[in-house]
């Protein structure tokens, strides 16, 4: 793909997406409607991209200023992320930069943000009427979806062979009868286990939504109650035994509780609609290729 002669790396389009990812998921969008909607944002993040692309080059042409000092103060906050001066010196080097190279990327951004906040700067800001009006029609997507927290054990047969698969069956079979009888389920886990989550996380797998796991895991971790035992389960992986942890209900809002995120979600979206006509102003002048 290619905006006015300039190449678009692939990784621009992945950054970008796991940008409109990220903001999904700290605004309160339930996962698997995250998950419905991937090829839609994938479109939309090669979409953005360009429209960076072309924004880039017009903070250019306009000659948009950005002072040293702006760039030493993103400089002196990269510096602190990272840990120190140093820190941040060995991480640019081994992304193949230098530091030079960087301050341009950052005068680059900091362009880009000017002209951003330009272009936005007199989009009005939502009245709470029209934010709880919002709310209203999409409720169930500020809501909290069910989540479990699990540790598990797996044993994976060593090959497709029947003699093995009973040797599998017959290791989770032993394991779940000390569980059972009172042994504890991490030390089993740190054992025996052929998950990596065993000897790292004594089995934890964390806390994940419905969908996150493979069809007869996700059926059984759903549906057994909080301090559980789960019976062997058998998956594409090999044969697994689950403890359950805890259990978070799914809860959809009232609009009090999340009124800021509403807000939030509706000054994007009107500020990406104005700049939206913007970039589109640029894109029917400029060349693209796909």
């Amino acid at each position: 793909m290619k905006v006015n002669g300039e190449e678009i790396p692939q990784k621009a389009v992945e950054y970008e997406l796991n940008r409109l990812i990220h903001f999904y998921v700290t605004h309160g969008i339930p996962q698997d409607q995250i998950k419905a909607s991937l090829e839609s944002l994938k479109a939309r993040a090669e979409e953005q991209v360009i429209g960076t692309f072309l924004l880039f080059g017009e903070a250019n042409r306009l000659d948009i200023p950005v002072t040293e000092e702006e760039i030493d103060e993103s400089i002196r906050a990269m510096e602190q992320q990272a840990g120190g001066a140093e820190k941040l010196r060995e991480i640019i080097s081994k992304q193949g930069q230098n530091i030079v190279q960087l301050r341009n990327e950052i005068r680059r951004g900091r362009k880009v943000d000017k002209l951003v906040a330009k272009i936005t700067s007199e989009t009005p800001d939502p009245t709470p009427a029209e934010a709880e009006a919002y709310f209203k029609e999409h409720r169930a997507e500020f809501g909290k979806e069910a989540q479990v927290r699990c540790q598990h054990i797996l044993v994976t047969p060593k090959s497709a062979s029947p003699s093995d698969d009973l040797a599998a069956i017959s290791k989770i079979r032993e394991i779940r009868e000390r569980v059972a009888a009172g042994s504890d389920f991490a030390t089993e886990a740190a054992a025996h286990s052929d998950c990596p989550s065993g000897k790292q996380a004594g089995g934890s797998l964390g806390w994940f939504s419905r969908g996150m796991m493979v069809k007869e895991f996700d059926e059984a971790a759903f549906s057994m109650p909080v301090g559980g035992l789960s019976d062997i389960i058998k998956t594409q992986f090999g044969y697994h035994i689950i403890y359950k942890n805890e259990e978070q209900k799914e809860a959809i809002p009232e609009y009090d509780e999340v009124a800021d995120q509403v807000l939030d979600v509706l000054r994007h979206e009107r500020r990406g609609k104005k700049l939206s006509e913007y970039v589109a102003d640029l894109r029917s002048k400029a060349k693209i290729e796909k």
